[in-house]
This record gives structure tokens, C-alpha cells and sequence, in this order.
């Protein structure tokens, strides 16, 4: 058994296809299913069972995963040593929502890498929750920055706690705080129907019975603000996001009742980078702090 093998295992548990696992892997299906069946047969035991067109983890399949993780992880880490010796060519990848990635590159990050100079950050903008989750599925990301709730299969480290604001053009004549009721027949930008966020908010809407006229449906965060600063709409957007707002002129009012919404670093349910590991410690000091 070799490095490559326990890589081809997680990455056929981890997409349940072999067609989409050796996409992953840039390989051709067929040689991982050959790779696969060389495995089982040294190791003498089923890894995994045909189903339908994918394949399903077998109980003592679940049980090599787990380890071949473990082991992956454990040889991540010895790679990763090199970057805390001066010298070293790790990246971390994490993916941030929009609305989150100026916190993310404004604040956390200018304190990792005064701690670690020697690692390269690379963030992937996603448009929501749900991108930053697939993401880190598909392994593009080793950690994500998105709000609470995400599926079970990922570990969540809560950070902090934002407000959700109202950010409107000025002169509008509204109190502050706004009761919810006041947000029937306002003009809004949304985010765009069928989304996690615009679900949501929705919701939010017929808890209080309220109708918002919906001027725009995007999710591109310029485009709500465009929309605000043209004095067609105001917005809901976070309170920690909401400076550059207030810079360019626009009234940032609280919501009465306050609605607040979990912020967390989010991962996969497997052994982190050492990299990714030094990266939470900082995130989780500076949410204490």
C-alpha cells in the first residue's frame, strides 16, 4: 500500500462516484477502479460496493477511510513543517462568502500572517453558504468562513455573532431600530430567488407578515450597494460589512427585534493542514480576544 492508494480511497468515499473521483484526481476512471480493485484484493476485504452508477463505503471500508485520512493528514503535516523553517511553498486555500471576505481579509488575515510570513493565503469568493460547503467537499478550499447552519458532515468553530442591519439611502423616514414591521412595502435589494440566503430571508418576511417590494435579485454584493447608493433600494446586510456603507453616506439602522446570525470557520471532518490548524488558533484567539 502506498500514499497514492490511500489518496484514491478517500477520494472515491468522499464522491461516491468513480467517475467523479478520478475526475478529482485528474486520472482516467478506469484506472482507478483497477487501482481499487488492487487494493482490495492485497488487503483482502471489500472497500466498497457497487450502487445504482456510484459506489457506497462497506463497514470495513469506512474503517480504511478513516485511516487512510489520518494518514494523509499526518503526511500533510510533515510537509508543512518546512514553512515554520523560513523558507516554504505552502498555500492555504479558504473559501469566504462575499459578504464576509473583506472581515476575513481586513482582520484575520493581516494576524496569520504576521504569525506565519511564510504561507501564501489564497481566498475563493463564493457566492453563498452553499459554494463555500461544496468547496470544501470538492477540496478546493481547507477551510471555509461562511454563517451558521451548514450540513452535518462539516466541523464548525463559531467565531462571533453579527447583527443584521438595514442600510438605507438617506432621507428615508425610519426610526432606529426599525421595527420589522416597517419593512413591509420598503424597497429592497435581495439576494437572488432559490438561494440559501434569500430562503432565509424570506422566512424572516412571513414570521413578521411583512412584503417587501423587491427592486433587485442578485448576488453580487456591488450590485445591492449600487442599488442603495442610486437611492432605488435599501438592504440587509451585516453589521460588521456595513463601514463601507456608512463611508459612502448611507444610514445603517438596527432591526427591532435584532436578527443575529453565527459566524464560523468551517471544515471538512478530517485531519487539518498544519498550516490550516495555525490558521484557526489565530481566528479562534482573535474571536476570545
Amino acid at each position: 500500500m502506498n500514499l497514492q492508494q490511500l489518496r484514491y480511497v478517500v477520494a472515491t468515499a468522499e464522491h461516491r462516484t468513480m467517475t467523479d473521483a478520478a475526475r478529482s484526481l485528474y486520472i482516467a476512471q478506469p484506472a482507478l477502479s483497477r487501482a481499487i480493485r488492487d487494493l482490495e484484493r492485497e488487503l483482502g476485504m471489500t472497500l466498497f460496493a457497487r450502487s445504482g452508477r456510484g459506489v457506497v463505503v462497506t463497514a470495513q471500508g469506512r474503517r480504511v477511510v478513516k485511516l487512510a485520512r489520518e494518514a494523509l493528514g499526518a503526511v500533510g503535516e510533515i510537509e508543512a513543517l518546512s514553512s515554520h523553517g523560513g523558507v516554504s511553498d505552502a498555500e492555504l486555500r479558504i473559501a469566504s462568502t462575499a459578504n464576509l471576505e473583506p472581515g476575513l481579509a481586513g482582520r484575520l488575515l493581516p494576524a496569520y500572517a504576521a504569525e506565519h510570513p511564510g504561507v501564501r493565503v489564497h481566498i475563493i469568493r463564493c457566492d453563498g453558504r452553499e459554494a463555500v460547503v461544496n468547496a470544501i467537499r470538492d477540496q478546493r478550499a481547507d477551510l471555509g468562513l461562511t454563517d451558521l447552519p451548514v450540513p452535518t458532515d462539516l466541523i464548525t468553530h463559531p467565531l462571533e455573532r453579527q447583527e443584521i442591519v438595514l442600510i438605507s439611502p438617506p432621507g428615508l423616514d425610519l426610526p432606529d431600530p426599525v421595527p420589522m414591521t416597517r419593512l413591509d412595502g420598503l424597497r429592497l435589494a435581495l439576494p437572488a430567488r432559490g438561494s440559501v440566503r434569500r430562503r432565509e430571508l424570506d422566512a424572516m418576511f412571513g414570521k413578521y407578515a411583512v412584503n417587501p417590494i423587491i427592486v433587485l435579485e442578485t448576488d453580487e454584493r456591488n450590485g445591492w450597494l449600487n442599488a442603495v447608493r442610486a437611492g432605488q433600494a435599501s438592504l440587509l446586510w451585516y453589521r460588521g460589512m456595513a463601514e463601507q456603507a456608512a463611508r459612502a453616506g448611507l444610514v445603517v439602522r438596527s432591526l427591532e427585534p435584532a436578527v443575529r446570525r453565527v459566524i464560523a470557520v468551517v471544515h471538512a471532518r478530517r485531519r487539518l493542514p498544519l498550516i490550516a490548524q495555525d490558521f484557526l488558533a489565530t481566528a479562534e484567539k482573535g474571536s476570545a480576544a
